[in-house]
């Protein structure tokens, strides 16, 4: 199948390529990057987690993008879509970002999230986008208003994928298309 790109005035978001391994296991190393998800990986999972993006993306055409940054061509981080985990209490598709530290604070978060909601609602004809953020997770948060999505505090839950402790509580934001 080919491989959706997605490119905004500033971004491309693309199919992984080997060279962007240094820059994502640098991420998933930073303990700020990573403050809510738990754990960090090692370099080992971080070249796991890129071969698995890159198959799903393979597969569907859809799914975790690289992201790009088109004036520099320097590896961003990632954001996309996936359909929710089995184990969450809730289905459906949901939008996410995850970016260099170097990267934040520049509206690339933003940007991204904005071309994926647009090839989730125009290309792929999904009625509704998520967004899972761990509760304590402002930047996120406001990404995810900015993108125009709605927080449903009915949905809001202890996330199973994270460990016991203070950033398992996620909240869930809607939009529907």
């Amino acid at each position: 199948m080919t491989v959706a790109e997605l490119t905004t005035s500033r971004l491309l978001l693309r199919q992984w390529r080997d060279t962007d391994l240094e820059r994502w296991a640098e991420l998933n190393t930073d303990p700020e990057v990573r403050r809510y998800f738990g754990t960090l990986l090692d370099a080992a999972q971080a070249a796991a987690s890129l071969e698995r993006f890159r198959a799903e993306l393979a597969e569907r055409g859809w799914g975790w993008w690289a992201v790009e940054l088109r004036s520099e061509r320097r590896f961003l981080g990632f954001a996309g879509l996936d359909p929710v985990d089995e184990e969450m209490p809730f289905d459906g598709v949901e939008a996410g970002w995850r970016l260099h530290r170097d990267s934040w604070g520049h509206g690339y978060a933003t940007e991204a999230g904005r071309a994926v909601l647009r090839y989730g609602f125009e290309e792929l004809g999904l009625p509704e986008i998520l967004a899972v953020i761990a509760e304590d997770n402002a930047p996120s948060r406001a990404v995810a208003r900015r993108l125009g999505m709605a927080h449903d505090p009915a949905a809001d839950f202890l996330d199973p994928s994270v460990p016991s402790g203070p950033g398992r509580r996620a909240v869930v934001y809607r939009l529907r298309g």
